[in-house]
């Protein structure tokens, strides 16, 4: 076929067109630059807004909390609306975010790494040591009912109930590290530890021990079991104490939510603050009408529990994350990342400053 030979003409008309083009080429790349913009949401390195949208819904992980902020009328300060999901701990909390189903979680400062080894992007947006975690520790050993364990020395050998995504999996790691007792010298029976699974593995022999809760998990089971040979027995000497609200990344992306999870962190602050300083009615509220302990044995938890201890710097936090990161990577073969990575520090003061703490 011959080809038209290109006339004067129509290489104006070329030109023109060029021309054309290269005059828009700017405004695309603002349109584009604004469309990828409009897409990520916030940034994560901007300042959090002040002001909560009408109709903001959250959606929150948090019961004991929200025992708190339901019996002093708190929600009603919020100008967002707070649906609560009774969901808490690591495995419960990994599959809401996984199903997006939750927008703030509770748990121990496992799950967030936990999270990040399992493919979920995650921040801690607020963070809570315990006084005297070395005192009053969180967790204790709970042994079978005529197990022979009576020492952490004598787990060498033994099966021990094992969740590596929850503070119990962490919990024993370090027991066994502690102890100087290789992985490779026990059975880790993998199991999640929800509210009563552990207690009733140890009660069917299933497991010859778990990681089980100092206070009233600890006292409950004596109390069924003891007779018939149980015991629980210290872990050793590390703190088990941190506690966080975490988020999906992309949560924080939504200036709405990232304003209302602002809100809730004051909230939860405050809430802390009053179970330390109300204990009579925290034991009465929690412990009696909600767990069914008796007023004595109430009083006897809220003693043995220590008090919150929200720092206005992360920087221990973080030390501590460090430090745990890099001890759960080796024992579970995964690998270690920065701690600062999970931390949103933008929220880093606003705890404390809720409650005034310096």
């Amino acid at each position: 076929m011959p080809h038209r030979a290109i006339r004067g003409r129509d290489v104006g008309t070329i030109i023109s067109i060029v021309l054309v083009l290269l005059a828009f080429i700017p405004l695309l790349a603002h349109l584009f630059r604004g469309d990828a913009a409009q897409a990520a949401g916030l940034s994560l390195d901007a300042p959090i807004p002040e002001r909560v949208p009408a109709g903001t819904t959250l959606v929150v992980g948090d019961p004991l909390t929200q025992k708190v902020l339901e019996r002093n009328g708190w929600l009603k300060d919020l100008p967002f609306k707070v649906q609560f999901a009774q969901i808490t701990g690591g495995p419960g909390v990994t599959e809401a975010f996984q199903a997006k189903a939750l927008d703030v979680g509770s748990a121990a400062n496992i799950p967030p790494i936990h999270g990040v080894w399992v493919g979920i992007p995650v921040k801690i947006v607020a963070w809570r040591f315990r006084t005297e975690p070395w005192r009053y520790p969180l967790y204790a050993i709970g042994t079978a009912p005529g197990s022979s364990v009576a020492d952490v020395a004598d787990l060498r050998g033994k099966r021990i109930a094992y969740s590596p995504g929850q503070a119990q999996g962490f919990v024993v790691l370090s027991t066994l590290a502690k102890a100087g007792i290789r992985q490779e010298e026990v059975t880790l029976v993998d199991l999640p530890a929800a509210t009563d699974t552990y207690l009733s593995a140890l009660a069917a022999k299933q497991v010859d021990a778990a990681p089980i809760g100092a206070g009233l998990q600890a006292r409950r089971y004596l109390a069924k079991y003891g007779a018939e040979g149980a015991k629980v027995i210290g872990h050793g000497s590390f703190r088990d104490d941190p506690g966080v609200l975490y988020v999906r990344t992309e949560t924080l992306r939504d200036p709405a939510k990232a304003a209302a999870i602002r809100a809730y962190v004051k909230l939860w602050a405050r809430a802390q603050v009053w179970i330390d300083t109300h204990p009579e009615e925290w034991a009465d509220l929690y412990y009696v009408q909600d767990q069914g302990l008796s007023p004595a044995d109430a009083a006897l938890v809220i003693r043995e529990s220590g008090q919150s201890d929200i720092p206005r710097s992360w920087n221990e936090a973080i030390t501590v994350e460090q430090q745990t990161i890099d001890f759960m990577a080796r024992e579970m073969d995964k690998k270690p990342f920065p701690a600062a990575e999970i931390f949103d520090r933008r929220f880093q003061s606003i705890a404390a400053d809720a409650i005034g703490r310096s």
